[in-house]
Parts: C-alpha cells; sequence; structure tokens
C-alpha cells in the first residue's frame, strides 16, 4: 500500500472525470496512456494542470522525460515524491 500512490489514482479520478473507475482497479504500474486507461494527450495536460495545483510541481513539454513520468501511477508518484518541495 502506497498512499502517494492511492492520492494520485483519485486525482486522475477526480481531475478527468472518470466516474465508472475505482481507485481500486487501477494497477499502479499499468500504462496510463492508450493501454491501461486509455488517457490521450488532453487527459495529460489536464493531468499536469493538476498536480500543479495539488502540489505545486510543473511539467516542461520540453523535456524529453516528462512522457517517461506520465507512464504509470508508479512512476508518476515517483517523480511527485522525488520533487515535492
Amino acid at each position: 500500500m502506497n498512499p502517494l500512490q492511492d492520492e494520485i489514482k483519485q486525482l486522475i479520478i477526480d481531475s478527468l472525470d472518470l466516474e465508472d473507475v475505482q481507485a481500486s482497479e487501477i494497477d499502479p504500474d499499468a500504462p496510463l496512456f492508450v493501454d491501461g486507461l486509455g488517457l490521450d494527450s488532453i487527459d495529460a495536460l489536464e493531468l499536469g494542470v493538476a498536480i500543479k495545483k495539488k502540489y505545486n510541481i510543473s511539467f516542461s513539454a520540453e523535456n524529453k522525460d516528462t512522457r517517461q513520468y506520465f507512464a504509470s501511477v508508479a512512476t508518476l508518484a515517483e517523480y511527485v515524491r522525488t520533487n515535492l518541495k
């Protein structure tokens, strides 16, 4: 059990209005885009804004590593954890 991963799962559900998804149904290692949750680029932008509001952490579109941070809940949680101020 990882509280930060659980928090991010709920943030994904709330910020993207995923009404039919429960946090417990989201595999922390499953891909967020295409397969897995099936999110798209607009979802990525909305999720990035939600993370900025909640944790005061931003992502750079120019940074080639940004895509890997959004690979799964686990990678996103790790990025947030290491960048919390």
